[in-house]
């Protein structure tokens, strides 16, 4: 197994990660915990069927746990900061659809600015941080 990532990221790129991990453990365990506070501060109803909201939640949790696995060495781990920087896009796209067709309001699209928004930039550093050490490395893994 080639370790070409190993020691090579900037320590930013490991405080970013680890600030996403206990974010997203965070975020993950109060939409488990009170499902319906981030409806009721929106302004909302709470849907339904709220267990559905707590299934995000212990998804975004997981997300966290990568997050947390990628801090330790983000060019190595560049697959977990990939999968969460897609989702970190098509949430916004999920929202704008569901704020499109009324079924949410635009108070809730706070969650977005946090969950999602300000990931890209770091998320995307970090991801062509990773793909210039495995050019480097001439692309081994």
């Amino acid at each position: 197994m080639s370790v070409e990532g190993v020691g090579t990221s900037p320590r930013w790129m490991s405080v970013v990660l680890a600030l996403a991990a206990a974010y997203n453990v965070v975020w993950g365990a109060a939409a488990v915990l009170i499902p319906a506070l981030f409806f009721t501060a929106a302004g909302m109803e709470p849907p339904e069927y709220l267990w559905l909201w707590q299934c995000v939640g212990m998804i975004v949790g997981v997300y966290g746990v990568g997050y947390g696995c990628a801090a330790m060495d983000p060019a190595r781990h560049w697959p977990i900061v990939l999968v969460g920087l897609m989702g970190k896009v098509f949430g916004p796209i999920g929202f704008a659809q569901a704020l499109w067709m009324g079924e949410i309001t635009m108070l809730f699209g706070v969650n977005i600015i946090f969950n999602d928004l300000i990931w890209w930039v770091p998320f995307g550093l970090i991801l062509m941080h990773a793909w210039r050490v495995r050019r480097a490395a001439g692309g081994a893994s």
